[in-house]
């Protein structure tokens, strides 16, 4: 692919990937405000932003067989806890910013559970195994996860709202 259709594709890619995840977030906020038509709205729109994501994704040769997409997936962790999210706390907290601190922080604890997760379905996948999987719950405040049962409490927000998976 020429340099400047993947640079334009990539860029595609961010927006339309960011666009999914900002309507779900808004979404959320009118059905909380009674808006339900509103709601179902940036949840349609929401979705066909994945499907672009997908698509230009797709385009750009950045999916392959599983244990290629746990490698990228493995490797998008590691980045994210030993490269990203640690000098951006250290900015936050020089910079006084409580609120992205706090953020960070339980992203970076859930990243790591993340890297665990997909080390092990990395090694089941090249032994062409399933990997072994009981259910797994997701915060629903923070994102922390757990692979199990739900906790009571969330260990990082005290949250008791857990998706099962």
């Amino acid at each position: 692919m020429k340099e400047m259709t993947k640079a334009n594709l990539s860029a595609a890619f961010a927006g339309e990937s960011q666009a999914h995840m900002k309507y779900l977030a808004f979404a959320d906020i009118a059905e909380r405000e009674g808006f339900a038509n509103v709601a179902r709205l940036f949840r349609a729109a929401s979705f066909a932003e994945q499907m672009h994501a997908t698509a230009h994704l797709r385009a750009l040769s950045g999916t392959g067989a599983t244990v290629a997409n746990l490698e990228a997936a493995l490797g998008g962790e590691t980045f994210e806890v030993n490269e990203m999210y640690p000098p951006y706390i250290a900015t936050a907290k020089a910079e006084e910013e409580k609120g992205a601190v706090v953020s960070m922080e339980r992203a970076l604890a859930a990243e790591k559970v993340h890297a665990q997760l997909y080390t092990r379905a990395k090694e089941s996948a090249a032994a062409k195994k399933d990997l072994d999987l009981s259910a797994v719950f997701v915060c629903e405040v923070c994102g922390w996860t757990v692979e199990g049962a739900a906790p009571d409490k969330c260990p990082l927000c005290n949250s008791t709202r857990f998706r099962k998976f």
